[in-house]
Formats: structure tokens, C-alpha cells, sequence
């Protein structure tokens, strides 16, 4: 017995279908040959009882007269492949005559309801179709004509063909399932192909690719859909890898220094001044290594954070307001110049604790780049339904090449040539998850040595 496999099951569904299409065509071939053979067998009775009728004469005892030897004669000529019953009964009911393939027997007188209306009985225990007329003269019945043909021979070729059809149906359905079943499979093969490939895929080896069917039909969608499924899940790889490679050394920097520090200040005894120096030294390599666990707690937390989005209609001016706020002390030490133009109160429907950490992370990035007495603008502006808000500085800028990986984890643009500028890199990686949580657009338009300026469009 076949596995239930889907090959098997495309074949068996064919086969239901093309079971009842042929159920119906068998059917039909065998209703039509029953009507054909049961009208012509009616044809033939209703002619030879015509023939008869031409032959009977009524006399004026309102007895009728038949023509023995004229009919007698007539059907000894005849050639018939299936035999005629003939017999005449009078007034009473009484046999006259009938032909001589009765013999002993005689045809069965059926109510005056059966009159002129054909019926199957049986004679000697072999089927017959008969008619019985009756005959009148002036409107007075007479007697009876009858006449019945065997059933015979129809019987045996609807048997037959019944038999046939009966017989061949259930070849024909195997025969199909079998030819249904190798085109099938020569139609899933590329799935056989898929399965292959798929089952070779693993997280070490994300390099394999289905081959492409010829036919761009829906295993070639199918096959293209699962590719372009492992080039997303290759690149994440990819990425989580990097991410985790970085995250490592981010971490393990700031615990190396602060190891060696520690180390260097245990060797001997120091002076009061040294060990504040160095134990201030450490706090803020402590600090920093704190800040970088909170940037990856809150990376990690932006990964699936719709479900707690909170939108509410937000004040933006005060948003920008208090982020400067919080950020004075930096400003005073670079002496920057802030230009802020809000000509009317704007609000967004939004998240309030997402948006801050997107216009905090921006402007702290502005101020972090920025150079002593440098100036950073800010503008908001209403176009339709959009509101705009820009934020420029007049920094170090970033190159064109690599603008395109600002937002990568722990990517820092320059970072070598500025040691002096601190950061993880992790702040615009977790602006561009929040906006994309937030459905916030965000730009970012920048020359080297000339500023940068971070375009954020909410709707």
C-alpha cells in the first residue's frame, strides 16, 4: 500500500475527480443504450402490431376474421432476430389463435387499465415486452391483439455492458492513479529539490541556495520567496554576529582599563592625590561601562516593543526644551550656540518616553561632534499633515561613504582619528529602531568638516 505522501495525495484527488467525470460518462453511455434498445424493441412491437391490424376483418356478427394462413405465411417469411409473439383473443377473452412459437404457452391478458401500453412480464421464464390492442368495430370492442418480442438479447447486451463498464471502471481509475501518481512527482520534484537544499542549510552554512525551476510557475516563486528568506536571515546572522563580536570588545575595554588601573594602583602605596586620581579614573570607566549596558538593555528592548507603545498627543517644543535642558552643562562646556525656532506650539501623536530618547540621543550626538563655539539649529516646521523637525550642527561631519552605516551597532564614523570623543556607538542604532517602531522617518544629511543635519519627519 502506498504512504499517504503528497504525490499520493495529488494522484488520489485527481482520481476522485476523474472517478465521478467517468461515473457520469458510464452513465450516461449506458441510460442512452437502454432508451436506444428499449425504443427500437418498442418500434418493432408497434410495427408488426400495425401489420397484424391491416389483416383482421369484422363480420357482420361484430365477430372478427382473421387471415390464418395470410398471417401465418407472413411471419414464416419473415427473418427476425428476435421472435414475435403473436395472439388474437375474441369478445370473451377466449384464445383464437397465435403463432406457433407459443407453443403450449400463451401471453397474459393484463387489465383494461394496461391497454395499448407496454409491459415487461415474462413467458416460460424468459422476459418479454407485450402490447395488448384491443379491437373494435363501431366504437364496440371485439377482441384482443397481442403481440411481444423477448427481451433476450437486450437483456444480455445491457448485462454485458453493464458487466464491461463495471469491470473497466476500477482498471481505468488505477490505471490513471498510476500515470496521475509519475506526473506528479516529476511535477514536485523541485520540491524534492527544495527539501534538499534546505535540510543542508544551517546556521554554519547559510551560503546554499535552491536552484531556480525553468518554468516561472509557483515552485519558481516558491523557490525564489525561500531564497530571498535565507538572504534576510544570512544578513541577520551576519549582523548578530557583529553585533555580539562588538558588544564583546565594548565590554571588555572598559573592564580591561579598569583591571589595570586597579592592578597599577595596588603595586605599591601612593600618594592621597593619585589614589583619588585613579579611583575617579575608574568610576568613570565604570560609568561608561554602566551607560553601555543600559544602550544594550535598551536595544535589546526595542526589538519587540510594539506591544507597549503608549500614543498619546505630545508637547514636541517642550520635548526639545527639556533634552536641552539636560544637556546645558555640555553646552557651556564647548560653548555652543543653540538656534531654536518654534513659531507656533507643535504636537505629534506619539510615544513621549520614545520620542525624548530619539531628540536626546540626536542633539547629545550634535553636541558630542560639534566643535568649541561651534552652533547647532534647531527647526520645526508643519508641511500638511507632517511635522518636521531638523537638527543641525556644525561639527566634524561624516563622510558620504559612510553614511549608510551610521546606524550599524557600535559603528563610530572617525572614531580612530577622535579618541577624545567618547561614545559606544550604539545611540543612532537605537534612534533608527524607535523611529521604526514609530513609523518616524529620519534623514540624515552631512559633509565632512562641514556639520551634520538629522531630518526627523513624523506623521
Amino acid at each position: 500500500m502506498f504512504s499517504f505522501s503528497y504525490r499520493n495525495r495529488i494522484a488520489f484527488n485527481y482520481i476522485l475527480s476523474t472517478a465521478l467525470l467517468i461515473s457520469v460518462v458510464f452513465c450516461t453511455i449506458y441510460g442512452i443504450t437502454l432508451f436506444s434498445i428499449n425504443k427500437h424493441i418498442n418500434d418493432d412491437i408497434l410495427q408488426e402490431s400495425s401489420e397484424y391490424l391491416e389483416q383482421i376483418e369484422v363480420d357482420n356478427n361484430n365477430a372478427y376474421l382473421i387471415q390464418v394462413d395470410q398471417w401465418r405465411e407472413s411471419d414464416n417469411n419473415r427473418v427476425n432476430v428476435n421472435p414475435v409473439f403473436v395472439q388474437f383473443f375474441d369478445n370473451d377473452n377466449k384464445l383464437i389463435d397465435k403463432s406457433p412459437n407459443l407453443k403450449g404457452f400463451q401471453l397474459k391478458l393484463h387489465k383494461h387499465e394496461k391497454d395499448n401500453q407496454f409491459v415487461d412480464s415474462y413467458l416460460n421464464k424468459k422476459p418479454i415486452r407485450q402490447i395488448q390492442i384491443p379491437l373494435f368495430d363501431k366504437k364496440k370492442k371485439v377482441g384482443y391483439l397481442f403481440v411481444a418480442m423477448s427481451l433476450d438479447e437486450a437483456t444480455l447486451i445491457l448485462t454485458n455492458l453493464r458487466n464491461t463498464l463495471f469491470i473497466t471502471f476500477p482498471l481505468i481509475l488505477l490505471l490513471l492513479f498510476f500515470i496521475a501518481r509519475f506526473i506528479a512527482g516529476r511535477s514536485i520534484k523541485p520540491v524534492a529539490l527544495i527539501t534538499e537544499t534546505s535540510s543542508r542549510i544551517t546556521t554554519d552554512n547559510l551560503k546554499d541556495r535552491i536552484i531556480l525551476p525553468q518554468n516561472k510557475d509557483e515552485l519558481f516563486v516558491l523557490s525564489k520567496t525561500i531564497n530571498d528568506l535565507l538572504d534576510r536571515i544570512e544578513n541577520a546572522v551576519e549582523r548578530e554576529k557583529q553585533f555580539t563580536s562588538d558588544a564583546s570588545h565594548e565590554l571588555r575595554t572598559p573592564l580591561t582599563v579598569l583591571k589595570g588601573t586597579l592592578e597599577v594602583l595596588v603595586r605599591k602605596p601612593r600618594s592621597q592625590s593619585e589614589y583619588e586620581e585613579k579611583i575617579n579614573f575608574s568610576i568613570s570607566e565604570v560609568n561608561r561601562l554602566n551607560n553601555l549596558v543600559d544602550q544594550l538593555l535598551l536595544l535589546a528592548r526595542f526589538e519587540n516593543h510594539k506591544q507597549s507603545l503608549r500614543i498619546e498627543k505630545i508637547y514636541l517644543n517642550a520635548i526639545i526644551l527639556d533634552v536641552l535642558t539636560l544637556y546645558s552643562n555640555k553646552i557651556n562646556d564647548k560653548n555652543i550656540g543653540i538656534e531654536h525656532n518654534f513659531s507656533k506650539d507643535y504636537f505629534i501623536n506619539s510615544d513621549n518616553y520614545l520620542v525624548s530618547i530619539i531628540i536626546s540621543n540626536v542633539i547629545s550626538n550634535a553636541i558630542k561632534y560639534s566643535k568649541h563655539n561651534g552652533k547647532i539649529s534647531i527647526n520645526v516646521s508643519k508641511k500638511k499633515s507632517k511635522t518636521i523637525c531638523s537638527i543641525s550642527d556644525s561639527g566634524i561631519g561624516i563622510a558620504t561613504e559612510d553614511l549608510d552605516k551610521i546606524f550599524n551597532p557600535f559603528y563610530r564614523s572617525d572614531a580612530t582619528s577622535n579618541p577624545n570623543i567618547k561614545g559606544s556607538g550604539l545611540g543612532l542604532s537605537i534612534v533608527k529602531k524607535i523611529s521604526q517602531l514609530l513609523n518616524i522617518s529620519i534623514d540624515v544629511l552631512s559633509k565632512k568638516n562641514e556639520g551634520t543635519t538629522v531630518v526627523l519627519t513624523f506623521d
